[in-house]
């Protein structure tokens, strides 16, 4: 028998598996989630004994792609098949659905989309809790352990406040009803006979989100938003969330600790109380010090403002008058004094005849400068004269014949320096020292 070649053998598996199984629904947990750049998505998906490979390629599932995450429960539906280039049997996913308890999951975001949509998370419409509220809701069951956890806490911190139960089934089929109708009957007090409560804390204990799931009911969340007294949510553990958590004025971790913020810390209360009173004290202490303070300035102010007093006052004013009249008056006397005398000094100074002698005085300075520059730039050329003289007799024609030389011209008087200038026949001009000597050149 021939044998295959390992791609006919993949070949041939990939046919049959398409054929025998085809395209079909499978359940189970996402793992090794691998997202492509290119928006591709690479997985696994699994359960408690196998795994099977899946790719879902972009665009292939539409908006629901977005729900392949590590660890979540899902439907897919696509075909089974071998990746040939590794042999490997594969799912090519063209559906993705929630599977198991992630069909809760996705009515949670579905509705928790529309109420924040409508504003119902916003945090402009939050209430404030009250600091020190005086009386309290509860919207529980009466019997669960969430109950007892919030009245320890009460009775603890703060033990004068009244506090009110519902008792209302918080789990099972048509439990969200009764919790909202909790919310409303603490909205209208005259229909329980009590006085309006300060703040509405509905919860209960941890579970799994089918247990939660009544505080997720769209009627709980319109109740909680509508209520006119502010209300805190505290809902299972400090991981849980749950849309009344969303939706109230605030969320608590915890039933315990949704009485905690509920109600201050009667310790902290009375110290609290105590500083007020010592503050209250010190300000009136410091009002009243104040008050004397500001009683005995307007006496004296009443004082200085008494007709006597002011009489007096405008006595020794008038005086004080009299006094810099006189001394600005003697001054001003001082301050012309000196100006005319001054101005006699100025009128002495710049009198006709002052003048012209400074001028004249002037006049004979710069003639005897000027006589100086002119007998001095004299005596320089003179100097330099004699020395130019000096170098003419030392360099000069006569002192160079005097030493032996002589200087030949022809008979246009051209000076004869080289032997190419002189001609056979030519008559020549010798200068000696004593005389002149005519020669002809043979």
């Amino acid at each position: 028998m021939e044998a295959l070649t390992v791609t006919q053998l993949v070949r041939k598996m990939k046919s049959a598996l398409q054929f025998e199984v085809g395209e079909v629904w499978v359940e189970g947990e996402v793992s090794n989630l691998r997202v492509q750049s290119s928006g591709h998505r690479y997985f696994s998906i699994k359960d408690a004994g196998s795994q099977l490979p899946c790719v879902l390629f972009r665009g292939r599932a539409g908006m629901n792609a977005e729900l392949i995450e590590n660890g979540r429960e899902v439907k897919l539906f696509g075909e089974i098949t071998i990746y040939e280039a590794m042999g490997r049997a594969q799912m090519i996913v063209t559906k993705v659905k929630i599977g198991g308890a992630g069909n809760l999951q996705a009515k949670f975001e579905e509705l928790k989309q529309k109420l924040n949509a409508e504003g119902l998370f916003s945090p402009e419409n939050k209430r404030p809790i009250p600091r020190f509220p005086r009386r309290i809701g509860l919207v529980t069951s009466a019997s669960g352990a969430a109950l007892q956890d919030m009245l320890n806490v009460f009775k603890r911190r703060a033990p004068w406040v009244e506090l009110f139960l519902i008792g209302v089934q918080v789990q099972g089929k048509g439990a969200e009803r009764g919790i909202a109708r909790a919310i409303d009957a603490f909205n209208d007090p005259d229909s329980l006979g009590i006085k309006p409560v300060d703040i509405i804390i509905t919860g209960r204990g941890g579970g799994s989100i089918e247990d939660l799931w009544n505080f997720n009911e769209e009627v709980v969340a319109r109740a909680i938003f509508d209520s006119v007294t502010p209300v805190i949510s505290a809902v299972g553990h400090e991981i849980d969330f749950t849309i009344a958590d969303f939706v109230a004025d605030e969320r608590a971790p915890t039933p315990s600790a949704a009485a905690e913020i509920a109600v201050p810390d009667g310790e902290a209360t009375l110290n609290f109380l105590q500083s007020s009173r010592e503050r209250s004290n010190q300000a009136v202490s410091r009002h009243l010090n104040q008050t004397v303070e500001k009683l005995s300035y307007l006496k004296e102010s009443l004082e200085r403002l008494s007709p006597a007093n002011m009489h007096l006052e405008r006595i020794q004013n008038l005086d004080d008058l009299k006094t810099s009249l006189e001394k600005s008056y003697i001054h001003a006397l001082i301050e012309k004094a000196t100006q005319m005398k001054e101005l006699r000094l100025s009128l002495s100074y710049n009198s006709p005849e002052k003048v012209l002698q400074r001028h004249e005085e002037t006049t004979n300075s710069l003639k005897r400068q000027l006589t100086n520059i002119v007998n001095a730039q004299l005596e320089q050329k003179k100097s330099k004269l004699l020395r130019l003289n000096d170098v003419l007799r030392t360099l000069g024609p006569d002192a160079t014949l005097s030493r032996g030389f002589s200087i030949t011209t022809n008979d246009a008087g051209e000076i004869i320096t080289s032997r190419d200038q002189a001609k056979s026949g030519q008559r020549i001009h010798t200068q000696l020292r004593d005389g002149e000597v005519a020669s002809i050149i043979e």
